[in-house]
């Protein structure tokens, strides 16, 4: 075989590789439980303070996940004060951080607002799924993953889709709106995917808490990879499939 045949195949397969994307919408699989204590649910405490109707920012959907190159993407524990978050989560994989209400939330990653709900909507009456989370933002990172946190008293003034927001800036104060009866972030990782209004993707569909023991303790750890893995084998599901 030529050289030049050679080049050409290995151009081919590497065009093949590089066009994997959202998928057709297949449910998710069940996710690993995560590790637990005795007692069945670990807590970790974390005192980061020396770390330093829905809008759309208009980007093109289908996009998926793809790495920033290395040292483009840096990542911060998104609250600045004490609190406390678990290594588990009901129905789905997510993070609850308890804190204070009133303490400042903080932008996880370099990156560009998605959507900003500044109007609670929920009622227990309805419990839409999509109204659960109250006042949130949704960031998509320069490493190309999604990131959401919710249940926020309020959102800072200049927040809002299309906005550029750095590692450790507060973007809003933690609060109890929505589905929350406790004052607390709801922290979610996800793929691109739609990149605005699907819900069931955007609140989370990994484990959190690696990543945030990462960045509590000054560490760089971008959820790329994992997440990338989990749409590949995912897809881009088209509905909710866990109502949680």
């Amino acid at each position: 075989m030529s050289a030049m045949r050679v080049s050409l195949l290995g151009f081919a397969l590497l065009a093949t590789l590089a066009a994997a994307g959202c998928g057709d919408g297949s449910a998710p699989a069940a996710q690993a439980p995560a590790p637990q204590t005795s007692q069945g649910r670990q807590v970790q405490s974390t005192d980061p303070s020396a770390a330093g109707p829905d809008n759309a920012a208009g980007l093109a959907p289908g996009t998926s996940a793809a790495a920033a190159p290395a040292g483009t993407a840096k990542h911060a524990f998104p609250l600045q004060g004490k609190g406390s978050y678990s290594h588990d989560h009901h129905d789905y994989p997510a993070s609850d951080i308890i804190a204070n209400c009133g303490l400042n939330a903080l932008s996880p990653v370099d990156g560009t607002v998605l959507e900003v709900q500044k109007t609670d909507t929920w009622t227990a009456k309805v419990n839409e799924g999509s109204s659960r989370g109250g006042l949130s933002v949704s960031i998509l990172g320069d490493d190309g993953a999604r990131y959401y946190m919710s249940h926020f008293a309020s959102i800072d003034d200049g927040i809002a889709a299309g906005t550029k927001v750095a590692a450790g800036q507060p973007v809003a104060k933690v609060g109890r709106t929505g589905d929350a009866s406790a004052c607390h972030i709801h922290f979610g990782l996800s793929p691109a995917c739609a990149k605005t209004g699907d819900w069931w993707t955007r609140r989370g569909v990994i484990w959190p808490w690696s990543y945030l023991d990462a960045w509590k303790a000054g560490k760089e750890k971008s959820p790329v990879a994992e997440l990338q893995t989990w749409q590949n084998k995912n897809g881009c599901p088209a509905k909710a499939t866990v109502d949680g």
